[in-house]
């Protein structure tokens, strides 16, 4: 909590008049680009939702509301399905805390109805998808739409949620271990899957779609498939070696085909504090359910 002012005033610092943010900053603290992708918008949103629904005090709720507000006119203009998904899960988060903006649920219907879309021009009874390919960071476009669903309780959302969630579960779970689709040349519908640069950010996603899945159900599969999913990062993977580093507390960047990458960058560590966060919480969901 303590680092939260720093990271909400970075926030902030970013933002345009627009309402839009931008993504990159020198050590000096010039602007290196003069607005972000959809993903780190939508990103974000994210992060300010979840703020908006879990806020440790009034300050920083309002600060918080002020920002996402702000950047409230762009939310329809995004394109990237990943960058939707990411909003959703922020306005949802929002809406957790809100229910009755009106007007948040509309503009939550109109994102949603985006991705089943995308979902409609592409499944087929072979691929339940929402593109052609699996990319990068998959298991947010299920997850978006269980949190959606959560909300908005439309039968509709949850068939494509849950249809989507078991499609990439059975393309991405090898003999009671998680393989993560590799981000060499991803996976192109009917194609062959890349196994290797396997990155922790699509780990940490499969934990908290199979999170938000026992969140909706309480079903204790999905408990088993989030603990599973979370094992990644400690040697349950293909190459059978850990990520996460005990020693520095960070986490490596991924599983390449000569091993482990070793850098151990932001996004890495932060994607496995937290799954490792959301395996604490599912784990109180399931004593005190």
């Amino acid at each position: 909590m303590e680092m939260c002012p720093v990271y909400l005033s970075f926030i902030h610092y970013m933002q345009n008049k627009d309402g839009n943010f931008r993504n990159f900053l020198s050590f000096k603290r010039d602007y290196l680009d003069d607005q972000g992708s959809d993903d780190s918008f939508g990103r974000t949103i994210w992060a300010l939702g979840y703020l908006l629904g879990n806020a440790p005090n009034d300050a920083y709720f309002h600060s918080a509301r002020q920002i996402f507000f702000d950047a409230l006119p762009n939310f329809e203009k995004i394109t990237s399905i990943r960058g939707i998904a990411y909003s959703i899960i922020g306005i949802c988060h929002y809406l957790y805390g809100t229910p009755g903006d009106e007007g948040m649920i509309r503009i939550l219907i109109r994102m949603t109805d985006k991705l089943k879309e995308h979902y409609n021009a592409n499944v087929t009874e072979e691929w339940k998808w929402f593109e052609s390919l699996l990319a990068y960071d998959n298991a947010v476009l299920p997850l978006s739409l269980l949190h959606s669903y959560r909300v908005l309780k439309r039968k509709s959302v949850k068939t494509v949620a849950f249809e989507s969630l078991d499609f990439l579960m059975d393309h991405t779970f090898k003999e009671g271990y998680l393989s993560v689709i590799g981000n060499e040349q991803w996976f192109k519908k009917d194609g062959v899957r890349s196994n290797f640069a396997q990155q922790p950010v699509d780990a940490s996603a499969m934990v908290l779609m199979f999170h938000q899945a026992w969140i909706l159900t309480k079903e204790k599969k999905y408990l088993d498939h989030l603990y599973t999913c979370f094992m990644w990062f400690l040697g349950e993977n293909d190459m059978r070696m850990n990520l996460y580093d005990f020693e520095t507390n960070g986490c490596c960047d991924g599983l390449e085909s000569y091993g482990i990458n070793r850098n151990q960058g932001a996004e890495s560590t932060l994607a496995y504090l937290i799954a490792h966060l959301t395996v604490f919480e599912a784990y109180e969901d399931f004593i005190n359910y």
